[in-house]
């Protein structure tokens, strides 16, 4: 049908109409709504408003009238014809209604069934009101009628005198037409208006209801006739009559009162009264009598219009005894829950719920009429609820399990009442205690009940953890003597108890403890002081047991001590063996004079280790570079003095660079003659002369460094001799590296000089050719650079190279400034070396300053990068040396200030030794050092020295000015820290400081005096970085190394500030130092692909993932069309990834990377940070890279450690204040 569109347009016209007609017909539907009321409305509700107010209420009515209600206003008649006649007009617009209606010409609709059912629903309504009336008219006249019959008959009958029932009767009539009379006569009015009404609408009325309307007026008028009649008969009847009653009256007035007074004394008032519903029934009874009697008396004297008097107090009574009932069923309620209560045996009391119960009671008690509160029941009832939640919250409080026997004692003596507490003992025993009465007491001895067991129970465990409590021992490494081992726990459960017993001892409450708590006090200070000074004679005999027992030769030099220690050995050996059959910490430490035992041997250790430190002070001052040893290395030395070989590695202690001797080897056995010396890079230097190391070790130690000293200035004297008879780069392999080095840099100034002196005389390109060959010089050594050399070679021609271009650099400037005279300060402020053949030694210049050449052998090492900052700093620290004062290079970190002061130490020969300072030390840990460089004549750095404390410093600046005074005054020998001691002038004090951050104390005003401040700042990375590169063997120095700083600095200022970036000097020189390795490793690769490799390859591993994009950016910046693979050690990655699998993780390519990263970072870096956020793999990257040497064989040793849970004495060691030993960390 859908494809025939006429159909279809059809049935859809259809279908509209259909629902336009629909929607019509509901339409008019709606409009009858106006009707709705007739079926909805409740006719009766609507009749009962009508017949009270004359209306329906409104709610703004009700709201009006809400305290006292709506006045009634009966209708009217008229009221009623309005109602009546709405509803009559309706009647007849309905009846015109159409019985059938069209809509749109085609729908019709029948409208019968809906008119009918509207036009019964109307009348209705209009009966509802003529009914209404219609009953009111009947109503009223039957009623009527039948009064006046009834009156007529009883009015007729005869009084005689004394016939009392027969006179109330007629009393009786007499009253009723009284008051009925003012209604009767005006109803006949409106009931004429009403019938009349009732026909207007042709309601038809019986013919009794005319008749009745015709005559009843005139019988009412003759029954009110009749009525006074009677009445004026009956008069004297009447009159006696109510004598009589006032008598009555006044009879009963009396007996009511005596029944009030009889009520007062036998109703149950008191609390304690026997039977009280007993009595309440009786007086209940005897009332109930009395008020019969008084309702016949009212009765009649209402007849007889007698005004009766009100017995106020018979109502009193009946009131009474309600609230008396309410009262006892209370109290009897209570009390019997109470009694039930009281047999409860005491411990099983619930008391929560009993307070509860009581709660209510009172609550219940409470809500009692007001009057009964005088009463003694009441108040009786009312105190029995109060006393008894009194003493249910003592008996809480007594319930408390702290409670003892001695505690019950003391509540019987504060209640006066004996009584013995058993489990059997019920609440009511208790509260015979009349507990309500002593409240605060109970709560007091409770109180102090706790705070005893409180007290009981740290006793207890006290006593049980020391029952418990034992030594543990452990075997001495070489005696395998038992000793005690140090434990924490012991040591903190000790002290914790003692704290507790001191806590209860200042308690109130002790008392009782007071003999135990005193005893264990005594018994535990004992211990604590036997413990302490056990551990301490252990800790000094272990220290002294390997000195005096183990070297013969301390016990050939101390031979009285040596056999007091002996004496000691034996006491502490057979003491410790006995205890160790004495587990118990507390047995074993309360032993009989066991504390003086241990006193006597703590005293005589003590005399044994005083002689003991005197002799080391001896062979310190015999030898003074003993004083930057530790005791226990000095003590090794000393015990094998007589066996050189064995005192060799302790050589690196004591001299700047010499690691090893070579000793004289014969044929039959090894001799003690040493032939020459090795440095730690292994460097060979034979002596001039055989050194005998025989006797006393520190004679030979002298010895031996004579003879280093003696050698160095033997073949600088031959280096300078034999320097014009080769070229250079073959004279440098002839000499040890310190040696070519120094001389190169005598005749550097030789050079110059000569240069000068032909400027003088008129050679105007003098300077110029020395510089063309010096740089011709330079290239031969970078030639020999690329060559094949051996590790020590290159090293050595690397220094010579970084010290060339810094001469080189020298004379261009001098050139540039067209300096001509060798008087000028460029020139002047140059460190220059020369060899002055009057005194047969090198003197080394530098401004007016001038310094012996020290001599010292320094190996073969790398030296500084000379820039103008280090001019400066040289100038400043060799004028404060010339002026007899101290340097103090300060400024932030990685400036040089510490590697500055060691460089020119190496430059002029010098042994530096370099301290870290830190809060551990003090003024005589430091005066121990000063006491050491003095003698030796070295230089001291100490390095962050604002770290030490204020205090301290002070003091410092006392030591300092001293030596100062005794070097002015060229004294040879000087008084210091109490010793007389030999001065060296060349000792030189250096102090480096970071100034201004946490943790940095400002220096003390008489110390800064003393030192000569030298400003550090960021030093010119750039020529750093050429003049290193140039050392590393890359020829196009200049121009890397301008990339290599722009692309640090780029770095520092594009990429985000990660706390662990890092683009300064320290970082430059570790990547200058893996470029060299690698540019060696691969000779054929151009240089810049090389820089580029290993700028990208060690930068990457520390660069955070959003930087990554702008570093990879700026490295093709700097080094574009670049792209060079990564290096690889294809094995050493497959090693990596079986170690992830045997480790249970996925080798994703990320992770190997990182590890790979890891091992190539600690190839260059003595220790690492792996930073990262959680769960990103980092303990996961260091356990695989151990793993992975673990399977490579190379035996890793892997330790975890959480840095916040040692402290930082823990981690780096520190000095012990009382033995001023050093402790390792």
């Amino acid at each position: 049908m859908d494809n025939m569109l006429d159909l279809s347009e059809s049935r859809q016209e259809i279908m509209d109409r259909v629902a336009d007609v629909i929607g019509k017909a509901l339409d008019y539907r709606n409009s009858l709504d106006t009707y709705a009321y007739l079926w909805v409305d409740d006719r009766a509700e609507f009749m009962k408003q009508f017949l009270l107010y004359g209306h329906v209420l409104t709610s703004e009515e009700v709201e009006a009238h809400a305290d006292e209600g709506v006045p009634e206003q009966p209708p009217t008649t008229e009221q009623f014809k309005e109602q009546i006649d709405i509803y009559e007009n309706l009647y007849i617009q309905m009846s015109k209604f159409e019985d059938f209606r069209t809509f749109e010409s085609w729908f019709k609709v029948d409208m019968k069934p809906f008119k009918i059912s509207l036009l019964n629903i109307i009348k209705k309504w209009s009966w509802m009101f003529k009914e209404h009336l219609l009953r009111f008219v009947i109503g009223s006249l039957t009623d009527l009628e039948e009064f006046i019959k009834v009156t007529d008959t009883g009015l007729k009958k005869e009084v005689n005198e004394g016939d009392d029932n027969r006179l109330i009767e007629i009393m009786g009539h007499l009253l009723a037409v009284r008051d009925r009379q003012a209604s009767t006569d005006e109803l006949f009015e409106p009931l004429k208006e009403t019938i009349t009404l009732l026909e207007s609408y042709g309601q038809k009325l019986s013919d009794q209801v005319y008749v009745q309307l015709q005559e009843l007026p005139e019988k009412w008028n003759t029954t009110k006739k009749i009525a006074a009649s009677i009445k004026h008969e009956v008069a004297p009847l009447q009159t006696s009559e109510v004598t009589l009653i006032r008598k009555k009256c006044a009879s009963f007035d009396g007996k009511q009162i005596e029944f009030r007074e009889r009520f007062r004394v036998e109703a149950p008032f008191c609390f304690d009264a026997k039977n009280p519903y007993v009595l309440l029934d009786k007086e209940n009874r005897e009332l109930e009598a009395l008020e019969e009697e008084m309702l016949q008396m009212q009765k009649s004297a209402n007849l007889f219009e007698v005004v009766v008097p009100d017995y106020k107090q018979m109502k009193q009574c009946r009131k009474e005894i309600r609230l008396l009932k309410e009262v006892w069923d209370i109290n009897i309620y209570v009390t019997s829950n109470i009694d039930d209560w009281t047999k409860t045996q005491w411990r099983q009391i619930n008391v929560e719920q009993m307070d509860a119960e009581l709660r209510r009671f009172a609550k219940e008690v409470w809500s009692l009429d007001k009057e009964i509160r005088s009463w003694d029941v009441y108040i009786g009832l009312e105190l029995t609820v109060k006393n008894l939640m009194t003493s249910l919250r003592a008996v809480t409080e007594l319930q408390n399990p702290a409670i003892r026997e001695r505690h019950w004692h003391q509540l019987m003596n504060a209640t006066g009442v004996r009584l013995s507490i058993t489990e059997g003992t019920t609440l009511a025993d208790l509260l015979g205690l009349q507990l309500h009465k002593v409240e605060d007491e109970v709560r007091s001895i409770v109180d102090k009940a706790v705070k005893e067991l409180g007290t009981e129970k740290i006793l207890t465990e006290i006593s049980q953890t020391w029952a418990t409590m034992e030594f543990c021992y452990e075997k001495h490494y070489r005696t395998r003597t038992p000793l005690l081992k140090s434990d924490e726990q012991l040591f903190e459960t000790l002290e914790n108890n003692q704290v507790q017993l001191q806590t209860i001892l200042q308690s109130k409450y002790v008392a009782y403890f007071i003999e135990q708590v005193t005893s264990w006090q005594r018994t535990l200070n004992v211990a604590d002081s036997v413990i302490f000074i056990w551990m301490e004679v252990q800790r000094t005999w272990s220290h002294l047991e390997s000195i005096f027992i183990g070297s013969d030769d301390i016990r050939t030099q101390l031979p009285e001590d040596a056999k007091r220690f002996d004496g000691v050995d034996a006491d502490f050996k057979e003491l410790m063996i006995e205890t160790t059959n004495t587990k118990n910490v507390l047995e074993a430490t309360t032993k009989p004079n066991l504390y003086e035992k241990l006193e006597s041997l703590q005293h005589r250790l003590s005399l044994c280790e005083k002689a003991l430190a005197a002799y080391l002070e001896t062979k310190r001052l015999a030898f003074p570079r003993f004083y930057f040893v530790s005791a226990a290395d000095l003590l090794d030395i000393l015990s094998k003095g007589t066996q050189p070989r064995q005192v060799t590695h302790h050589l690196t202690k004591l001299f700047d660079n010499i690691a090893d001797l070579q000793f004289q080897d014969n044929k039959e056995k090894a001799t003690n003659i040493a032939l020459g010396m090795y440095s730690k890079e292994k460097e060979y230097v034979p002596f001039h002369a055989e050194c005998e190391c025989i006797g006393q070790v520190e004679t030979w130690l002298q010895q031996l460094e004579e003879t280093m000293c003696k050698t160095v200035h033997r073949y600088i004297m031959e280096a300078i001799a034999a320097y014009e008879e080769k070229p250079r780069e073959q004279w440098i392999f002839d000499y040890p590296a310190q040696v070519a080095l120094t001389s190169s840099q005598i005749w550097w100034t030789t050079d110059v000089g000569i240069a000068f002196n032909r400027l003088e005389e008129g050679f105007e390109m003098a300077l110029k050719d020395y510089n063309k060959k010096q740089i011709t010089q330079l290239n031969a050594l970078i030639a020999l650079l690329l060559g094949e050399l051996a590790s020590g070679d290159r090293q050595k021609i690397m220094t010579i190279c970084t010290i060339d271009v810094h001469a080189r650099d020298v004379v261009a400037k001098l050139v540039a400034q067209k300096v001509t005279s060798s008087q000028a300060f460029a020139w002047l402020s140059q460190l220059r070396h020369r060899w002055d053949e009057a005194q047969n030694h090198c003197l080394a210049n530098i401004c007016d300053a001038q310094f012996q050449y020290f001599y010292e052998y320094l190996g073969n090492t790398s030296r500084l990068v000379i820039t103008p900052l280090t001019d400066r700093c040289y100038i400043t620290l060799t004028q404060s040396l010339h002026l007899t004062m101290s340097g103090a290079p300060a400024g932030p970190a990685g400036t040089g200030k510490t590697e500055t002061t060691k460089d020119l130490g190496h430059a002029l020969g010098m042994m530096v030794y370099v301290f870290n300072c830190s809060e551990q030390m003090d003024y005589k840990s430091i005066g121990n050092i000063y006491k050491g460089l003095v003698q030796t004549g070295a230089w001291g750095c100490f390095d962050e020295f604002n770290r030490i404390s204020v205090e301290v410093l002070s003091v410092v600046a006392v030591q300092v000015k001293t030596i100062h005074d005794a070097i002015r005054n060229k004294r040879k020998k000087f008084l210091f820290l109490g010793e007389n001691i030999t001065l060296k002038p060349s000792v030189g004090i250096f102090i480096t400081m970071n100034p201004g951050y946490a943790g940095r104390t400002e220096l003390p005003e008489n110390l800064k005096a003393l030192f000569r401040p030298c400003a550090m700042v960021v030093p010119d990375i750039e020529l750093i970085c050429e003049i290193m590169l140039v050392a590393e063997g890359f020829i196009d120095a200049r121009l890397l190394a301008r990339k290599f700083i722009t692309l640090y600095t780029l770095c520092r200022e594009l990429l985000s500030k990660q706390d662990h970036y890092d683009w300064g000097l320290r970082a430059v020189k570790s990547v200058l130092v893996v470029a060299g390795s690698l540019k060696r490793g691969d000779k054929n690769r151009p240089e810049d692909q090389v820089l580029m490799r290993t700028l990208r390859d060690f930068n990457l591993p520390k660069i955070v993932t959003d930087d990554i994009p702008i570093f990879m950016g700026l490295i093709s910046d700097l080094f574009p069309a670049l792209d060079v693979p990564r290096r690889r050690d294809l094995q050493f990655e497959q090693m990596v990834k079986q170690s992830t699998l045997e480790l249970h993780l996925q080798p994703e390519e990320s992770f190997i990377l990182k590890v790979v990263q890891l091992e190539e970072l600690l190839a260059v870096r003595h220790s690492v940070f792996v930073v990262g956020n959680a769960g990103t793999g980092k303990s996961k990257v260091l356990r695989t890279l151990n793993r992975t040497y673990v399977n490579m064989k190379q035996k890793p040793v892997w330790n975890d450690l959480n840095p916040k849970a040692v402290t930082t004495d823990e981690l780096f060691g520190f000095i012990h204040h009382a033995t001023r030993e050093w402790k390792d960390g």
